[in-house]
């Protein structure tokens, strides 16, 4: 069974499942629309194509490093002559200010997996490493702060093996021991369309302009076990070099 890997590394990340346009909520770990989405950016395939093959595929994450949420309290608007903002058509502009609320996850480090037919995986682990157009953690103002292709990320195993023994994706080796002394466990948090008691609306039917559309999905939570703390490896050295 082939799984890709990816890691979600960035000082902010935003992955909203039920935003309005003056409510833009996070969850706590990457949405499979987020992802999808950023997979096609990857890919190049538009927002009128379809992604049904995407869809099939099975996702999982692994939560390194819990992230914080932020509030940030947006206002758009134009001063000078012409108080208000542009229109979206740039033919314009509108009076008064557009306020929102904004919410983000700092500092928080995924480790994301997909499982299903290999073909695609490794399309898509090409694709990563050459993307076709820039990718972004759930909104154009949150781009990755390392790539989100791994080098060994490609394996052939199961979703929830690959979760589990892949290494550590923080890189302070002192911080990394502390956890694995203090028998620290890793949020795992795995697509179950069976079993899952959890349900969340961020499977994409569509993304086109006008008619995007998502379907319930469900998922459930478990834990690393106690002494399986991942290896450690330094974040920026290549995968044959030694993990201890």
């Amino acid at each position: 069974m082939s799984t890709l890997l990816l890691q979600c590394v960035a000082p902010l990340q935003a992955w909203g499942t039920q935003s309005n346009f003056s409510v833009r909520d996070t969850g706590r770990e990457p949405s499979k629309s987020g992802i999808i989405g950023l997979l096609c950016a990857a890919i190049g395939r538009p927002r009128t194509a379809p992604l049904d093959d995407l869809v099939r595929l099975k996702m999982g994450v692994r939560v390194d490093r819990e992230g914080q949420i932020l509030r940030d309290f947006h206002t758009a608007g134009q001063g000078g002559l012409h108080k208000g903002f542009l229109k979206a058509d740039g033919k314009g502009h509108s009076k008064g200010t557009i306020i929102s609320n904004r919410y983000y996850l700092a500092d928080a480090l995924f480790l994301v997996g997909l499982t299903g037919d290999g073909q695609l995986l490794q399309t898509i682990h090409n694709a990563l490493f050459h993307p076709h157009w820039m990718l972004f953690l759930g909104r154009k103002a949150c781009p990755p702060a390392r790539p989100v292709y791994l080098p060994d990320g490609l394996q052939d195993k199961s979703l929830h093996n690959a979760l589990k023994a892949y290494p550590w994706l923080g890189q302070n080796k002192k911080t990394h021991q502390e956890l694995k002394d203090s028998d620290q466990r890793l949020r795992l948090v795995l697509e179950d369309a069976k079993e899952g008691s959890g349900m969340r609306k961020d499977t994409p039917l569509s993304f086109a302009k006008g008619s995007r559309r998502f379907a319930q999905r469900r998922f459930k939570v478990k834990w690393t076990e106690k002494g399986e703390f991942p290896p450690f490896r330094h974040p920026f050295r290549k995968p044959e070099e030694a993990v201890t």
